[in-house]
């Protein structure tokens, strides 16, 4: 009887001794531990740790603790407010798929391109004379064509085009789809809107025009609402060495922009 009380008592302290080192254990374990955060921040935290470090009491937290809401709580956006007025959320309402596509993209199916001005305001540059700050030059393709294009240094975007430059150089036949870039940095609005154009912060490039197709090209107009019929004649080989390195293509948008890349490491899986 008395091993038996001795047994009980030493189970009993021990059961007691383990569930204190679990609860001191959960009292230090930070309220944004990555197992508690939505799968889609923690896309924004791993692609841009530069910036976003945290996310609590719905809002994710910049390094200098700006904080940015998360979810506004508003249910089954019309495409027109998704692109008004997305909460950082919306960002990934759509699913942006790698590799070929199967099929045209579905009516409004732009995944990539709802934005947060707010968000990319923040990292890029406020105002065009910020952004300009941290603006580089490289040389784009210098074997086949050798252009100087402007792009920015944050996120490591600058090395990440060099990278790509250097791929696509090895594809002569790509040559003609290479040459002639359409554009990098530029601070302005998207035609036809009040919306930022990602071209503002220096995180995108159009390739040669004159080998792309653009959706307001084909309607001959900037009504959303219109219906497009798809185009594209870039090769899938340029696409699958731009999403490699973290960029999305414009040309996987029902409102399509073929020669757009715009770098959202935060899509691609």
């Amino acid at each position: 009887m008395r091993i038996t009380i001795i047994v009980l008592l030493g189970w009993l302290s021990y059961s007691l001794n383990h569930e204190g080192i679990k609860s001191n254990f959960a009292e230090l374990r930070p309220n944004n531990s990555m197992d508690t955060i939505p799968q889609s921040v923690q896309k924004l935290i791993s692609s841009y740790k530069n910036f976003v470090v945290a996310f609590s009491n719905n809002h994710i937290i910049f390094k200098d603790g700006s904080k940015f809401l998360w979810d506004d709580g508003i249910k089954n956006k019309s495409p027109k407010l998704l692109l008004e007025n997305p909460d950082l959320k919306d960002l990934f309402a759509q699913k942006y798929v790698t590799g070929a596509l199967k099929s045209p993209p579905a009516a409004n199916f732009d995944p990539g391109r709802v934005r947060n001005g707010p968000f990319f305001l923040k990292m890029y540059g406020a105002t065009e004379k910020e952004v300009r700050k941290n603006l580089t030059e490289i040389t784009w393709c210098p074997k086949l064509v050798g252009q100087k294009i402007t792009v920015t240094r944050i996120n490591g975007i600058d090395k990440k085009l060099a990278q790509i430059s250097n791929e696509l150089d090895e594809h002569p036949e790509l040559k003609k789809y290479l040459t002639n870039i359409g554009g990098t940095f530029t601070w302005r609005n998207i035609n036809g809107t009040n919306r930022h154009s990602m071209h503002s912060f220096g995180m995108t490039i159009d390739i040669n025009i004159a080998c792309s197709d653009y959706w307001q090209w084909v309607c001959k107009c900037t009504n959303e609402n219109a219906a497009i019929q798809y185009k594209n004649r870039i090769p899938q080989t340029i696409v699958d060495i731009f999403e490699k390195h973290g960029f999305i293509w414009g040309g996987k948008w029902y409102h399509f922009d073929t020669m757009h890349f715009e770098y959202r490491p935060e899509l691609i899986d």
